[in-house]
């Protein structure tokens, strides 16, 4: 121990330096000097005299140690300063802590930057790149280094693609500014989506000088912006000097009778546009009659979308005034319009004089009844043209659908008759599967929605067993029933046209899923889809029809959707097991939908 204390005291000189005042205690920790030595000073000198005191000269060293330790004044004064210094430290500390509380509880938050707090929603860059990550807005805002790069890959896309959708990206209108320069003089983009961006009227202004020198786009669709009718002005404007758009969407855009207004006043000058669609705004009367003025003059428009405005039985009447003058028209869609009996009799009464030939008339969720199907019905016999006729969700009832049958029978044209949603029951789809005997035009029938019951199936089926044409056949939410599957399921031993079959929450459960499995055993070079969803199919029918897929070597069924129904595990394992087994035999694959 005394050996391994003394080396390190020798083997430096300041040690050695201390020893010697450690030895000579009289001068260097004499009684007047004690009251000078802090307290590290102290301490160190303390442990040297400690470390000396087994040095060699062991005896004068304890001596040296013993003396400096009845120093009395060298020890009590660090304790009379700690006894003054620990109180008044204590009380500096808490008084700190008090203080920091104080300040952080009275001072107010260091506010954000003023380019995030006077952020508005209809101005700037507002695309999320990453969840939490948005561009900057407002006009001089500069888009960072990030949005920059994935807008120039956007960039690249309508310089390289004749078709690009860039919709619900959310660039917002500095986006636009950035992208729209890639428009200018492109000879490669015909069709571009700039739906949902958040882009608003200032926005449009991208578009100045580059739609102008563009002349190959054909396909320009703005739907779902809040562009508001400032937005659609300053678009027409632009485009009155556009030679290459000829489909322009502006579906949901807040746009009232003013912007109808500027739409109206392009057509007039416009000769490009075949497709306007202006659905779900805000359209009212006075914006019909705007439009009404437009078709008047217009000879290049075909296809008009008016869906989901409020047009109701005014507009219809301005409308009609137009349509009666103008030759170009193929397709009206005025879908949820209230248009309501004596609107389809104006319409309906210009289309009569219409000296063009309207493919298509989308007249649905309008109000109609049995009187407004008259006027319906009279068109569809005197058309030469008509192939499509929407008249889904009014009121037409079984009367309304027998004037529809009478015409289909002497109709030879129409090719889609959807009649979905008008309360019609047997009696009606008695008379529209009368018509099907000698009408071989019909391939798409649309009949969901009516509680045709098991009676109305049973006439259906009876007549589509050898008789009609029809590839699509939609029969959800008709109330069938077990019964009603039991028709139809005969029906499909025969039937060698329909190959689209839609039975949807038909309340067909375990019996009626049975009665289609033992059809599907049998052999149908045509049926590919089975829509069997929300029908209370339990196990039981599922075994059934995993048991007619195996059975049939030479099934067609591609798709098959048992969604929203009862199947547990062992159902899901039997018809998994049947599609697999199907394409090992066949080498057919069966989407089976659970």
């Amino acid at each position: 121990m005394a050996l391994t204390s003394t080396l390190p005291l020798y083997s430096h000189p300041k040690r050695l330096g201390l020893q010697a005042l450690a030895s000579d205690h009289g001068r260097c920790l004499g009684h007047d000097s004690a009251w000078f030595i802090t307290r590290r000073r102290y301490s160190r000198s303390k442990r040297l005299v400690v470390a000396a005191a087994y040095g060699a000269e062991g005896g004068a060293r304890r001596r040296v140690y013993r003396q400096s330790q009845a120093k009395q004044p060298l020890s009590s004064a660090p304790k009379q300063i700690a006894t003054f210094v620990a109180p008044a430290g204590v009380f500096i500390a808490a008084t700190f802590v008090l203080w920091k509380l104080v300040e952080k509880l009275l001072m107010p938050k260091p506010s954000r930057s003023s380019s995030v707090e006077n952020k508005s929603p209809s101005q700037g860059v507002k695309w999320s790149f990453a969840p939490g990550t948005n561009l900057l807005s407002g006009v001089t805002a500069k888009i960072d280094r990030q949005s920059k790069l994935t807008l120039n890959e956007f960039a690249k896309e309508l310089r390289a693609f004749s078709s690009v959708d860039m919709s619900g990206r959310n660039f917002g209108d500095e986006g636009l500014f950035f992208l729209a320069e890639s428009l200018g003089y492109n000879q490669i983009v015909e069709e571009v989506s700039f739906a949902a961006n958040g882009i608003t009227a200032r926005g449009m202004k991208a578009f100045d000088g580059v739609l102008e020198a563009n002349m190959v786009l054909k396909t320009l669709d703005l739907s779902g912006n809040p562009i508001g009718d400032e937005g659609i002005k300053c678009l027409c404007d632009i485009l009155v000097n556009n030679t290459g758009i000829q489909k322009l969407q502006l579906n949901s855009v807040d746009l009232g009778d003013e912007g109808a207004k500027a739409i109206a006043e392009l057509l007039k000058k416009n000769s490009t546009l075949r497709a306007l669609e202006l659905n779900n705004n805000m359209i009212d009367y006075s914006g019909f009659t705007s439009l009404a003025g437009a078709l008047l003059e217009n000879k290049t428009i075909r296809n008009f979308h008016l869906i989901g405005n409020y047009g109701g039985a005014l507009g219809a009447n301005a409308l009609a005034k137009g349509l009666e003058g103008n030759k170009s028209l193929r397709e009206l869609h005025l879908h949820g319009n209230s248009i309501g009996d004596e609107g389809i009799r104006s319409l309906i009464s210009s289309l009569s004089s219409h000296k063009g030939k309207i493919t298509l008339l989308d007249f649905g969720n309008n109000s109609i009844t049995a009187k407004g199907a008259f006027h319906v019905a009279e068109y569809i016999k005197r058309s030469k043209n008509l192939l499509w006729v929407n008249l889904y969700m009014n009121d037409i009832g079984d009367e309304g659908a027998e004037k529809i049958a009478d015409a289909l029978k002497e109709n030879q044209t129409v090719t889609t008759i959807d009649l979905g949603g008008n309360n019609i029951r047997a009696k009606g789809v008695g008379a529209i599967a009368e018509a099907l005997k000698d009408n071989t035009v019909i391939t798409n029938l649309e009949l969901g929605y009516n509680p045709i019951g098991a009676d109305g199936a049973k006439a259906l089926s009876e007549v589509l067993k050898f008789h009609g044409n029809v590839k699509t056949l939609k029969l959800g939410w008709c109330q069938i029933g077990p019964k009603g599957a039991e028709f139809v399921a005969d029906m499909l031993r025969y039937n060698n046209t329909i190959s689209i079959l839609d039975l949807r929450a038909n309340g067909l459960r375990d019996e009626g899923a049975a009665c289609l499995a033992r059809s599907l055993k049998v052999v149908n070079e045509t049926l590919t889809s089975l829509d069997l969803g929300f029908n209370e199919i339990r196990d039981d029918g599922a075994f059934a029809i995993a048991q007619a897929l195996k059975a049939n070597e030479d099934v067609t069924v591609t798709s098959l959707n048992l969604v929203s129904n009862f199947l547990t595990k062992f159902g899901q394992s039997a018809l998994t097991d049947a599609r697999d087994h199907v394409y090992e035999m066949s080498e057919r694959e069966v989407n089976i939908f659970f």
